[in-house]
């Protein structure tokens, strides 16, 4: 078993659409449970496609005694909505949001929230300091920013609005981290920045995610996995390689913690943590859950 780590750990996951996937990740979240999460914060789909059943994984991790963190997004948002959402957090017993602007779909009209900040600001308004209130961040700049430094303001707006800490969206290059944590601190923005870790455990879903957000594979990863062709084993085995070796320089640099996107799996997470060293280590490694 894990100890408490030395380092806070948080988790991501995803709602499941299917009943077979909500026992797999309740089997997941059981298998994660030796990190001692600081938090798991639970996504929805765009225009809250999956807000429903995002709900119901929080209120299941409130109900287990687990830090819940919901997630938020402007998109087809209204003030009224937000009010009743919040409520019902509250009532859960739910006090930290993750607040995104969120994916914008093809005919979408800017509503109550045109930006995270605005978001920010309303809960803030709404709420007082009733929630701890996550941002996104984007060390490699977010993909529709004008300019890094137009998204280091837009950063800074939402740090403003009343954002308590941020989490970044994953990355392989430790310089784009730092450099970004150096330009925040300079303009005075004093919260704590995550970086976001997405394991790499499949080549061909992790090049059609960076493609989706923006995410840069630098070159000489992507060819390095290109060049396994289907032996995931070796796939893994790489990625765990590259991805403990950036976690361990990100900590050495002084990073505060280590969010992972788990995509509702436990074993490239467990591995990671288990070479870091994180609480100690497992005596048998997990079996993975597909």
């Amino acid at each position: 078993m894990f100890s408490t780590p030395r380092v806070p750990v948080s988790l991501e996951f995803f709602p499941p659409k299917t009943g077979e996937g909500a026992d797999k990740l309740r089997l997941v979240r059981q298998q994660l449970s030796v990190l001692q999460a600081r938090f798991c914060s639970v996504t929805y789909g765009a225009g809250g496609s999956t807000q429903e059943g995002s709900l119901r994984i929080v209120a299941e991790l409130a109900r287990e005694g687990e830090r819940a963190a919901a997630h938020f997004t402007c998109i087809h948002a209204t003030q009224d909505s937000v009010r009743a959402h919040l409520h019902t957090l509250h009532s859960l017993g739910v006090r930290r949001l993750v607040a995104l602007r969120g994916d914008l779909p093809e005919d979408y009209v800017p509503g109550d929230f045109p930006y995270a900040s605005d978001l920010v600001a309303f809960v803030r308004r709404e709420t007082g300091k009733d929630f701890h209130i996550e941002v996104a961040c984007y060390p490699e700049t977010h993909p529709q920013a004008t300019s890094p430094q137009d998204d280091v303001r837009a950063f800074a707006a939402k740090v403003h609005a009343g954002a308590d800490s941020a989490i970044t969206q994953y990355f392989y290059n430790a310089d784009a981290y730092f450099r970004f944590v150096e330009e925040t601190a300079a303009l005075g923005l004093d919260i704590d920045v995550v970086p976001g870790i997405l394991p790499i455990a499949n080549t061909s879903q992790l090049l059609r995610f960076s493609a989706a957000c923006g995410a840069e594979i630098p070159r000489w990863i992507r060819q390095r996995l290109e060049s396994f062709g289907q032996d995931m084993a070796s796939v893994q085995a790489f990625g765990l390689e590259v991805v403990s070796r950036l976690c361990e320089r990100l900590l050495a640099g002084g990073a505060p913690g280590l969010h992972f996107y788990t995509l509702n799996q436990s074993a490239p997470t467990l591995a990671i943590c288990r070479e870091l060293g994180l609480g100690g280590a497992l005596s048998q490694p997990q079996r993975a859950v597909h």
